[in-house]
C-alpha cells in the first residue's frame, strides 16, 4: 500500500523515448505509483531511464515484461504504427493500457484495439492531454449548463510556421515517415485539437469527410533525402455529424502565415474560443467578451469541491480511474473517432471527394509494424 493508504498501482512501460519521459515525470508526482519495469530495443536510452527513473527491471523484448504478474497496466510509448500491436499483446496478456497518440496508423487499428479491450474487459485509455486542461474543462461547463444554447459548429485549429519535425531541425525522421508515423501534421498535433472538439460536442460519430492536404513548404534536400518525408505539412477539413453539426479543420506544422486563432465552439446564446480563452455572448442588446479567471476555478476545483488532483494530467486521471476513484473518461472512444476524421481527410484528398464514414471504413487498411 502507498503512503497514503491508497491501492499501490504498479506500471510497465514499452517505450522510454523522448514523450515517455512525460509520461514518467508526470507518474513521479503520484504518490502510490511504481514504475517496475520499462522495455525498449534502444540498450543505452533503456539503462538511461532506468537510471533516472529508477526502475529496477528492463527488458529488450516487451513480451517479457508482459509476463510479469506484478505488472497491472502498461504505457505504450511508441511511434504510431507499432501501437496496435503492443497494445493488443498487452491486453491479450491481462493488463489495462495506455497508450500515446494518434490511436494507431489507421483506423481499422485503431477499432481493432477498442473491441479487444471491450471483449475482454481491460481498460483501454489515449493520451488526449487537451482534455484535461483547465481551458477544456471550462468550456465543458459553460456548454453542459447549457450557456451556450443550442451547439451547431466548432472549429479545431493547430499551427506551427515552421515546425515540421527532423526537416525542421528537431525530432526524429520516424515523425515524417508513413511507414512509422501514418501522417504527419494531422496525426502529430491534430489529433490533440479534434479530440478536444469532439469532446466539447460530446463525441459525436462523423457522417461525412471532405478534405485536402498539402506538402509545398521547401525542405532542405539533404534533409527531404535523409528523412524519405513523404507526410502532410497542413491538413485541412470539413465534417458534417448528425442533427446538422459541422466542424472545420485545419492544422498546420509549415505555412507562411502568422498564428491561427484558438479553437472554438459556436452555440446559438454564446461561443467559446479556447486559444486565448475567451466567452462570447449577449446581454439584451449588449455585446459581451468575457475572460474567465481560470487560475482560481483551478483552485476551487481542487479545494473546495474536492476533486482532487484527477484532472491535474492524463496519468493522474489514468491512476486515478485504475483504482476505482473515477470513472475513466472516453479518450477510446474519442480518439477512434478522430481517427475517422482524420484517415477521412486522406481519403477525401486521395479520391478528390466527399466521403461517407462507412466508405472510411471500408477503405480503412492497416498500417501495423509487427
Amino acid at each position: 500500500m502507498a503512503k497514503t493508504g491508497k491501492k499501490t498501482i504498479r506500471i510497465g512501460m514499452i517505450g522510454v523515448g523522448q514523450i515517455a519521459q512525460l509520461h514518467l515525470q508526470n507518474y513521479a508526482k503520484i504518490e502510490g505509483v511504481e514504475i517496475v519495469a520499462a522495455a525498449d530495443i534502444n540498450a543505452e536510452r533503456l539503462e538511461t531511464a532506468a537510471r533516472e527513473h529508477n526502475i529496477p527491471h528492463t527488458y529488450a523484448d516487451f513480451r517479457e515484461l508482459l509476463e510479469r504478474d506484478d505488472v497491472q497496466a502498461v504505457d505504450v510509448c511508441l511511434h504510431n504504427n507499432l501501437h496496435m500491436p503492443m497494445t493488443i499483446a498487452a491486453l491479450e496478456a491481462g493488463k489495462d493500457v495506455y497508450c500515446e497518440k494518434p490511436m494507431a496508423g489507421a483506423y481499422v487499428d485503431a477499432e481493432r484495439m477498442l473491441r479487444t479491450a471491450r471483449d475482454l474487459g481491460r481498460k483501454l485509455s489515449i493520451q488526449l492531454a487537451t482534455l484535461f486542461s483547465p481551458k477544456t474543462r471550462a468550456a465543458r461547463i459553460l456548454i453542459d449548463e447549457g450557456r451556450l444554447g443550442k451547439v451547431y459548429h466548432a472549429r479545431s485549429t493547430g499551427y506551427r510556421r515552421l515546425g515540421r519535425p527532423y526537416v525542421d531541425g528537431y525530432g526524429a525522421r520516424a515523425f515524417v515517415s508513413k511507414h512509422i508515423a501514418a501522417g504527419g501534421a494531422l496525426y502529430d498535433m491534430g489529433v490533440y485539437h479534434i479530440a478536444q472538439v469532439l469532446f466539447l460536442l460530446g463525441n459525436p460519430g462523423p457522417e461525412r469527410v471532405s478534405g485536402k492536404i498539402y506538402q509545398e513548404t521547401p525542405i532542405d534536400p539533404k534533409r527531404k533525402a535523409d528523412s524519405g518525408y513523404d507526410v502532410e505539412e497542413l491538413g485541412m477539413g470539413f465534417v458534417r455529424f448528425g442533427d446538422g453539426v459541422t466542424m472545420d479543420i485545419i492544422e498546420s506544422w509549415a505555412v507562411h502565415m502568422d498564428a491561427f486563432e484558438g479553437s472554438s465552439v459556436f452555440g446559438s446564446m454564446g461561443g467559446i474560443r479556447l486559444e486565448p480563452f475567451g466567452f462570447f455572448h449577449r446581454v439584451g442588446d449588449m455585446v459581451v467578451d468575457s475572460r474567465l479567471d481560470l487560475r482560481s476555478a483551478e483552485h476551487r476545483w481542487l479545494n473546495v469541491h474536492g476533486i482532487g488532483d484527477v484532472y491535474n494530467s492524463p496519468q493522474h486521471h489514468w491512476i486515478a480511474a485504475l483504482r476505482g476513484e473515477v470513472e475513466l473518461l472516453p479518450t477510446a472512444e474519442i480518439a477512434l473517432n478522430t481517427m475517422l476524421i482524420s484517415e477521412g481527410i486522406y481519403l477525401s484528398d486521395r479520391l478528390g471527394r466527399e466521403v461517407g464514414a462507412d466508405e472510411v471504413r471500408e477503405h480503412s487498411k492497416s498500417t501495423a509494424v509487427v
